[in-house]
């Protein structure tokens, strides 16, 4: 896994910022992204850089496909091509679906399945003509069942999970494994619209007694990334039972 460029899209903080330093410890050069946090960007690239590996980051929306395009021309230039593409960005909605307005309905998808679009439409090219490159999408278990008043969520990550096994049946030729890991309740800013009560009843759902860890899912990117070139078009549970 050394000398591998590795970009994880959204990862200043939570889930994205714990698979950025694994990667970072394990020898990897890193890029990374945070639509508008600069100043917590900006801490993790310091942290990343503290494993004496080489770091670029910039601060953009992985939804533009003019940014993505100057992201991965820029990691080209410092980094080199993109070896692994992990697209971890992000965004939730809470609410009825039919009292969603049509610019929140875009930004949910835009976020969270065009950004996939982007960023993999970018570095396919390399991949292919090296005939290797692994693309690790990370999902959310309602992706899979769906959930009540998080619709356009559900719906970009069910896009997510569909796209991931057809992608995989088209680059398989070229070498290239794509796959993606279906999230469940996890420790991140993401949950803080619970409060204490609502917490512990959705602990109390799920069979594993609690949320995940970040770095559970940092760790399994990591497998999924490393070495395995025949496991490819799988959508892969991480929720303790939950789903």
């Amino acid at each position: 896994m050394m000398n591998k460029t590795v970009l994880v899209s959204g990862s200043s903080r939570g889930i994205g910022r714990a698979i950025a330093l694994y990667f970072a410890q394990k020898g990897c050069r890193i890029a990374i992204n945070s639509r508008k946090s600069s100043d917590e960007l900006k801490e993790t690239e310091n942290e990343l850089l503290s494993y004496n590996v080489p770091v670029f980051s910039m601060l953009g929306d992985v939804g533009n496909y003019e940014f993505c395009q100057n992201f991965i021309a820029e990691t080209k230039k410092i980094l080199g091509s993109v070896d692994i593409l992990i697209n971890n960005a992000g965004i939730s909605h809470i609410g009825l679906f039919s009292e969603m307005t049509p610019n929140e309905w875009n930004e949910v998808i835009s976020s969270n399945l065009t950004s996939v679009y982007n960023l993999s439409s970018l570095v396919i090219p390399d991949m292919v003509h090296k005939k290797s490159g692994k693309i690790l999408n990370i999902s959310s278990v309602w992706g899979n069942t769906g959930a009540s008043m998080e619709v356009a969520y559900s719906a970009s990550k069910g896009g997510m999970n569909s796209l991931t096994k057809a992608l995989a049946k088209e680059l398989a030729p070229s070498g290239i494994q794509v796959n993606a890991i279906a999230c469940g309740a996890f420790a991140t800013e993401m949950n803080n619209f619970l409060d204490e009560e609502e917490l512990n009843r959705l602990i109390d759902e799920i069979p594993s007694s609690r949320l995940g860890k970040p770095h559970e899912v940092a760790k399994l990117a990591f497998d999924l990334c490393n070495e395995n070139t025949y496991l490819t078009g799988q959508i892969i549970g991480l929720d303790g039972g939950w789903c």
